[in-house]
């Protein structure tokens, strides 16, 4: 991770759960990270969890990813307050409590799409060109799940499978594009099982026999995969609890 010292990462959904974890780790280990949500005052709540050295290195920016202006603004910021993105972590990701079947709710469908793909996507986009305008050998990792890879029969799913196979797709058709365009920017998909995060539906949460992963599992992830020396690209990390069943 030395490498990344005082290099500046970018975290969407970066105000709970797996985002907040990697906000956090990000800034410990001497990174100047930038976090993206729509709930601001919540990312700047985590400082209080940090060493006093590291409090400074994290910054708050509000931005819903599942809108286009927002996305381009924030990194413009970005650019112009830092000079650019080394590394980007797509963690922002919603669940919605509808049916595909369902009547009436369009809406819900659009905000999960629109959140877990494109706003993925877009981010994703705009940190390459970050990267390629400076010359840097950046790093874009994307919060995947192991129902990016198969089905796991429960409701409130709806579209959430779909796009997280989705991102297992953008991950391996970005990881050509990268090649192809020359560069040595690297793509990592990390998928985990269950974890407790606000986005686990409640009744779940509350079932004390169902193993789960931290947040900070997932964090762990992130820092191996982008610790990795420069030539060593690791494409997809599964995770599961111990004793999970799927």
């Amino acid at each position: 991770m030395d490498r990344w010292i005082g290099r500046v990462a970018v975290v969407t959904g970066a105000s709970s759960g797996i985002g907040a974890a990697i906000a956090k780790d990000f800034a410990k280990a001497g990174m100047i990270c930038v976090g993206l949500a729509r709930r601001v005052e919540r990312i700047e709540a985590l400082k209080d969890q940090l060493p006093a050295e590291a409090r400074d290195r994290l910054h708050a920016l509000k931005c819903d990813v599942s809108k286009e202006e927002d996305i381009l603004g924030s990194f413009k910021w970005i650019e112009e307050t830092f000079g650019g993105v080394d590394v980007l972590v797509n963690s922002a990701g919603v669940l919605r409590d509808t049916n595909i079947v369902d009547a009436n709710n369009t809406q819900m469908l659009r905000e999960l799409m629109d959140t877990n793909v494109m706003g993925l996507v877009l981010c994703s986009r705009e940190a390459f060109q970050s990267m390629k305008k400076r010359n840097v050998d950046g790093h874009i990792v994307h919060i995947n799940s192991t129902s990016g890879h198969y089905i796991i029969p429960f409701s409130q799913m709806n579209l959430y499978p779909a796009s997280k196979y989705a991102v297992t797709a953008i991950t391996e058709v970005m990881r050509h594009e990268l090649r192809t365009a020359g560069t040595k920017v690297k793509v990592t998909s990390i998928s985990p099982g269950w974890v407790r995060t606000e986005i686990v539906p409640e009744e779940y949460l509350n079932q004390s026999d169902l193993p789960m992963l931290d947040a900070a599992d997932v964090s762990s992830a992130v820092l191996y995969a982008i610790g990795t020396p420069p030539h060593v690209q690791i494409q997809e990390i599964m995770m599961h609890p111990v004793g999970e069943e799927c």
